[in-house]
């Protein structure tokens, strides 16, 4: 089914959108859940209520790709259910690394609680992605964004591990300079 055909039924209230977005959906949403939670079960929870929030946000949104909207409520309900596990040992996920990474990169001085400011860093950020060669771009992503372990990116790129750790440290230090320059 197409997605202008899913979010049709979730704009008419029709109970098998849901149904429709998983099977089109769940295996997208489960890699980015079991990246961030390292546990099946979690992930699982976290794209059922990715589906509950789907509907509760179609209708009024309008999501113009579904593959992102929903995605997008997986990573966010995976980071906060992350964050409430209590022990770093449970999950065993990559979200602890990938946080500890990003931190050198964006000053502890960024004021993220204001709205104008975080989407400024946010166009920031996209625009410095837009400026990398297209390999070094989906290396940072599948990194930072689907939280893939630097093990699944190599696999995924035909890297070595050493390769793929180096130009992610590489692209942040960059990603700091630009963001520096830029007053963050």
């Amino acid at each position: 089914m197409e997605d202008k055909e899913i979010i049709e039924l979730f704009l008419r209230r029709s109970e098998t959108a849901i149904s429709a977005a998983s099977e089109k959906y769940k295996s997208y949403c489960m890699k980015i859940a079991g990246n961030i939670l390292g546990s099946r079960q979690d992930a699982e929870e976290c794209i059922n209520d990715t589906l509950m929030k789907a509907w509760e946000l179609i209708p009024p949104h309008k999501p113009e790709m579904l593959s992102t909207f929903l995605g997008k409520l997986t990573r966010n309900f995976a980071i906060n259910m992350r964050r409430r596990q209590t022990t770093e040992k449970r999950g065993g996920g990559q979200t602890a690394a990938v946080f500890e990474e990003l931190s050198e990169t964006i000053s502890e001085n960024a004021d993220f609680e204001r709205e104008q400011e975080r989407k400024e860093l946010i166009e920031e950020i996209n625009r410095f992605l837009r400026g990398l060669p297209k390999q070094k771009r989906n290396i940072f992503i599948c990194r930072y964004w689907y939280c893939d372990s630097v093990t699944d990116i190599a696999a995924q790129f035909g890297l070595t591990e050493n390769n793929v750790s180096v130009t992610l440290n590489r692209v942040r230090k960059k990603l700091r300079q630009h963001l520096e320059k830029a007053g963050y």
